[in-house]
């Protein structure tokens, strides 16, 4: 009967106009006796990518041997889930057909470890009724107890009265009264003491029940897998799904080595935040620094128009010895100084891109402009804008936001790198720095080995990447113009396989925590430096030995000498390097001349090449065992300023 009728309704398409065809999978479904029929399941999580602020996870949807088609449901999804990042994929002789999300509501939470708390909690809660029945009882008993307590009395009077006083009935009388009372004001006690105790252990799984993930959940969340078995065997489907709540970080631990050039032995760490509302048992783990990305195509690239107005007149600074003077250098400009880290927060311009940047992240970012940064932003302020708007623009892609099709955001996110470019980057260009790029460095992905458990809950997990040793070597470096203590350093070169990502190190040395550092990113075979803590067996101390001053022409002249006196009190042999620095004027107005250095400053290729220009001085120094008291080591140098004699030094700064 079924399928004469869809040959009748076929053949009654076929004289139907083009248009009316749309109708036809719709009436055919309804028609149609074989009905695909939604099924239950089951799932098991096989892997799971995470990510700085997401995870990726993949399930494994088991189907039916046999050949056909089936509605398969998948349940349940943590609250977490994404809903528009659901994909599915097949396998041989399987194809995944459609893929989609549904929730619906039930009466209690979904999650196995709320209702088990849930139902601690409704048994205490009925326990407290039954204290609270008990309660009442033993109030109307202690208001009888009362009553009896006065007819005891009034008997007792009534019989003295009347000489009939029978001493031994009215003793046992009395002592049931009391022996009754003292029941109940123990009992009363007790239930005290018990409700008492309850509500300590109703606040403590109120207090676990909010620590676990996202709290109460009283809605399933499915997904809905429509799949074609086109080969019976066992082959199975995936379903792929973002969640949020999950992140890593990478940690490390570094312990040094007993000798000055022994290997320094690196843990590499994940500290990784899951809070999913899903539990990951026996999973294969992958780590990775990317952001995921869901979108095929990329987004339009728009014009870049320009606006220009007058130079407006800059005024005085206070304490500025001239016009558009800065410090001592005292050169005139027609501009703030542009990519100053410092920036005048107040600027208008600043507040004026600080607000747009505002309107960008909510996703107003239509006809949006960016005002001259010179003077107003930093570069690191608008990278950081960049970068934010990124990570939102893609954000919006991986959740098929309606926002998607506006590619205002990426737009805009570039208008603040090229602003930086063409308006702050010359000061960088100007003092020999290379340009930043937008760029936020490579893309990098740990398959860790065997398979991983890792529970969803508050405090963060920490799982071991990698763990190998690096060539090294020991030396110590001391600062005296901004510290005491000198410090032991270890010189590495980063022979493992691993690209070493930013994060926090905790450093060992000889079994000792001497404390935490922060280690930058380490390309393989690229060498980098970390620190060990502080030595006390080496002592620095940096003295003026002498000033003076005299005039030359119209210039004044300022000649200082610097004593650095190096205590050595270790048992074996030291590399020390010595650092300090000489003012560093932004002009022509200001001349600083290193004179004698007793020992010659490094002759290191980088040094010269990087920090010597900005007037920092180093002394590379070898010291010898027990070199303290008549032999410590001694650093001698002078240097002079010279300067108009009608000026003079107004501000110091670091930079």
């Amino acid at each position: 009967m079924g399928r004469s009728l869809v040959h009748a309704v076929a053949h009654w398409l076929r004289r139907m106009s083009p248009a009316a065809l749309l109708f036809a999978p719709v009436l055919l479904a309804q028609n149609n006796d074989e009905k695909v029929k939604e099924k239950g399941a089951p799932s098991k999580i096989i892997q799971v990518t995470v990510y700085p602020d997401t995870a990726l996870v993949t399930r494994e949807v088991t189907l039916p041997p046999e050949k056909g088609f089936y509605e398969l449901v998948v349940t349940p999804l943590p609250p977490t889930v994404v809903v528009d990042s659901l994909y599915g994929e097949g396998s041989d002789g399987i194809r995944v057909l459609a893929t989609r999300y549904r929730s619906r509501a039930v009466e209690s939470d979904t999650r196995k470890e709320v209702r088990d708390l849930n139902d601690q909690e409704e048994k205490i809660l009925l326990e407290n009724l039954r204290l609270a029945s008990e309660a009442k009882t033993i109030e109307s008993n202690t208001s009888f107890l009362t009553k009896m307590e006065a007819f005891v009395s009034a008997s007792t009077t009534h019989a003295t009265e009347k000489g009939k006083l029978d001493s031994k009935e009215i003793t046992k009388l009395t002592e049931y009264v009391m022996d009754l009372r003292r029941a109940q004001n123990k009992q009363s006690h007790e239930n005290t003491v018990q409700q008492q105790e309850n509500a300590k252990k109703l606040a403590f799984l109120k207090l676990k029940k909010s620590e676990i993930a996202t709290g109460s959940n009283r809605t399933e969340r499915e997904a809905v897998l429509v799949v074609e078995r086109t080969e019976a065997g066992k082959g199975n489907a995936r379903l792929s799904y973002l969640v949020d709540a999950a992140s890593w970080k990478p940690q490390y631990r570094l312990r040094s080595g007993t000798e000055a050039k022994a290997a320094t032995k690196m843990e590499y760490l994940a500290g990784i935040s899951q809070q999913t509302g899903e539990d990951w048992k026996g999973v294969k783990l992958v780590l990775s620094n990317a952001q995921p990305m869901l979108n095929a195509a990329p987004p339009d690239l728009k014009a870049l128009a320009v606006a220009v107005t007058s130079v407006p007149a800059v005024p005085n600074p206070p304490g500025m010895a001239g016009p558009g003077a800065r410090g001592t250098a005292g050169a005139t400009q027609a501009m703030p100084v542009p990519g100053q880290n410092a920036p005048q927060l107040s600027g208008a311009n600043g507040i004026f891109n600080r607000d747009n940047l505002k309107k960008a992240l909510e996703g107003r970012a239509e006809q949006l402009e960016v005002a001259n940064p010179a003077g107003a932003q930093s570069i690191d302020e608008l990278e950081q804008g960049a970068r934010a708007l990124r990570f939102k623009a893609q954000n919006d892609f991986n959740k098929n936001s309606p926002d998607t099709g506006n590619t205002s955001i990426w737009n805009y996110a570039g208008a603040l790198d090229q602003a930086r470019e063409l308006i702050l980057s010359s000061e960088e260009k100007s003092q020999g720095k290379p340009i930043a790029t937008s760029g936020d460095g490579p893309t990098i992905t740990y398959r860790l080995e065997g398979e991983t458990t890792i529970s969803s809950r508050n405090d963060e997990q920490v799982l071991e990447v990698a763990r190998f040793d690096l060539p090294s070597e020991i030396y110590y470096k001391a600062l005296p113009v901004l510290t005491p203590n000198v410090y032991r350093q270890a010189s590495m070169v980063n022979s493992s396989n691993f690209v070493l990502l930013p994060g926090v190190a905790t450093m060992y040395h000889r079994g000792d925590f001497v404390g935490r550092m922060r280690l930058p990113l380490v390309a393989v075979g690229q060498t980098f430096v970390a620190g060990f803590g502080a030595e006390p067996q080496i002592q620095v101390q940096r003295n003026l030995m002498d000033k003076a001053k005299a005039t030359q022409g119209g210039n004044q002249v300022l000649k200082y000498d610097y004593r650095i006196l190096v205590s050595s009190y270790l048992k074996e042999k030291a590399r020390l390097q010595v650092w300090d620095r000489l003012p560093l004027a932004e002009g022509e107005t200001v001349s600083v001349t290193l004179g004698k250095s007793s020992p010659e400053l490094s002759s290191d290729a980088l040094y010269l090449r990087e920090d010597r220009p900005k007037n920092l001085l180093r002394w590379d120094l070898e010291l010898e065992p027990g070199q303290y008291g008549e032999k410590a080591l001694k650093v001698d140098y002078d240097f002079k300023m010279e300067l108009d004699k009608k000026m003079t030094i107004s501000s110091f700064s670091s930079k």
